[in-house]
């Protein structure tokens, strides 16, 4: 008889099983000055644009997007990002996501200075969601994603991996 919950689980609930879905590179204008709010601040970045590519769609990120970051006591950011993708077919994506960046005091120091710090440095993870009307792609609006992000002195590139 199993001992713990763990125990009891089938193989397919041990694990997270995924698969690369795209790659996505964002061009942010630099953000709004920060907005002081109940216990934390706020600063919104506009995206201007960028790019995507994957094995299944590829394309432009529009120009018009928002990064809206909660800016913790503790350091950390709380991510809440709306995009809308153009495939090189010219169907239209809404892609959003909330994440959290997260890393020791002088890791985030480095970061807000603009220079490049190392993925393993910094613990940057999104969950995605996909909307779209176009056929070819309606399996984004059934699919479950997650990112794995840098910020770079240009804006922050992503790997998403869609859930098994």
């Amino acid at each position: 008889m199993p001992t713990t919950v763990t125990d009891s689980l089938p193989p397919g609930l041990r694990e997270l099983r995924t698969r690369p879905l795209l790659a996505v590179r964002l061009d942010v204008r630099a953000p709004m000055p920060v907005i002081a709010t109940p216990g934390a601040g706020r600063r919104i970045g506009v995206v201007t644009g960028g790019s995507f590519d994957g094995e299944r769609l590829s394309g432009v990120v529009m120009d018009g997007g928002s990064d809206w970051q909660t800016l913790k006591a503790d350091g950390s950011v709380a991510l809440d990002v709306r995009l809308i993708l153009k495939t090189s077919d010219d169907a239209f994506v809404a892609m959003t996501y909330r994440g959290v960046r997260h890393a020791a005091p002088e890791v985030l120091a480095r970061v807000d200075r603009g220079e490049v710090v190392d993925p393993s440095e910094i613990y940057f993870r999104t969950v995605v969601q996909f909307e779209t009307a176009a056929p070819q792609y309606d399996w984004l609006n059934h699919v479950v994603a997650v990112g794995v992000g840098q910020r770079r002195a240009d804006g922050p590139v992503y790997s998403v991996f869609e859930v098994l």
